[in-house]
């Protein structure tokens, strides 16, 4: 393939936008699903939580366990209608590494119709640094980058990934997984170069207007990082817990909503398979990973086919096949904080709420189904 022009992160800069409980019925196939949403109507809440499958009393010691912890929304729906609901979740705020896995999902069109390889290297796109980058970084491809596992150990121009990267140049890429915000800043730039979009106007066209985000400001969208570090910054989002569950609710409906494909099921089976282990990502909550996914290995039968959007600080989205529940967390920070700690203005960190303490609140919420 010939290769493009080299690509700079900053000339992309220039052109982006900175800036309880109604009844549910039998569970929703995946496939045939429509949604209980539409446009940009509220979501529905079950009027009977029992006769809706959940436990009143469960779902109240499970939220017992929300008070000590920074929690500050949290949301539960099954089959598109609210079982549960903590906090405001309207609330507006910064996602951390939840904005990944919305990344993969807008990748799955353009994958498709062809504008995205995953098998061209970045070599062959033409990701550059200003320091360089050596040959066998170069042979990395799209595909590894969806990993996190191009081998490709320059520093990153975002806080957040793994800082204890091996030497340079000795790591084939796609052998070894190693959480690298330069691997997934480089996708966010990848996907502008080959679609001709900024990723925030496909944000807002292609899931956010379709799928009738109530919430969202393209305009609070913005790219954040160390500028001097690397070329590539992170795409940063800011979105509501009732619409990061729209997004979740897409994924169980195979990609389908209103009866359009919004994303390809192809590429929801694609994209959410493990390609690396829990024991290869080195997770101590049993997590493996997927194409920008983080996949939980629990023997829970309601967890069969799971997958997760992962933030900081407690920005979780976590999709239950089995059960056909999506459960939605947030640890709101304010904007200002955000873009402080993204620009290294600060190295604070606030209370969060871990991963491992959301996936024993996720257990308990499916322990209240009866």
């Amino acid at each position: 393939m010939t290769a493009g022009p080299t690509l700079s992160r900053r000339a992309v800069l220039a052109a982006s936008t900175f800036a309880s409980v109604s009844l549910v019925g039998k569970t929703v196939s995946a496939a045939d699903a429509t949604p209980c949403i539409a446009d940009r109507e509220p979501w529905k809440t079950v009027g009977d939580v029992a006769a809706a499958g959940w436990s009143s009393a469960e779902l109240a010691e499970m939220e017992a366990k929300l008070y000590p912890m920074a929690t500050t929304s949290m949301m539960v729906a099954q089959g598109g209608e609210i079982v549960y609901r903590y906090g405001n979740l309207s609330d507006v705020s910064y996602l951390a590494s939840a904005r990944k896995s919305i990344l993969s999902m807008l990748f799955g069109r353009y994958v498709a119709e062809g504008k995205i390889d995953l098998g061209m290297t970045i070599g062959e796109i033409g990701v550059e640094e200003d320091d360089g980058l050596l040959p066998l970084e170069k042979t990395a491809k799209v595909r590894d980058l969806l990993t996190s596992s191009s081998g490709v150990y320059h520093a990153a121009g975002s806080p957040g990934g793994n800082e204890n990267t091996p030497e340079r140049g000795k790591t084939k890429p796609g052998s070894v997984f190693l959480y690298n915000n330069w691997d997934f800043n480089v996708l966010g730039a990848i996907f502008e170069k080959r679609t001709g979009k900024t990723v925030f106007q496909a944000l807002k066209e292609d899931l956010a207007d379709p799928l009738g985000f109530e919430d969202f400001d393209i305009n609070r969208q913005r790219m954040m990082g160390y500028e001097n570090q690397s070329r590539y910054l992170a795409y940063h989002l800011f979105l509501s817990a009732r619409d990061m569950a729209r997004l979740g609710q897409l994924m169980l409906q195979g990609g389908k909503w209103g009866g359009r494909t919004i994303v390809p099921e192809s590429w929801i089976a694609e994209s959410t398979e493990m390609r690396f282990t829990p024991e290869q990502t080195k997770s101590k909550e049993g997590l493996g990973y997927g194409y920008l996914w983080w996949i939980p290995t629990s023997n829970n039968p309601s967890f069969k086919g799971a997958f997760l959007m992962n933030g900081n600080f407690g920005q979780f989205v976590l999709c239950l096949p089995a059960i056909d529940t999506v459960v939605v967390h947030r640890r709101a920070v304010t904007d200002e904080f955000a873009i402080a700690r993204n620009q290294g203005k600060t190295t604070y960190e606030p209370t969060k709420v871990a991963v491992g303490d959301f996936l024993k609140i996720a257990e308990a919420v499916v322990a209240a189904r009866t």
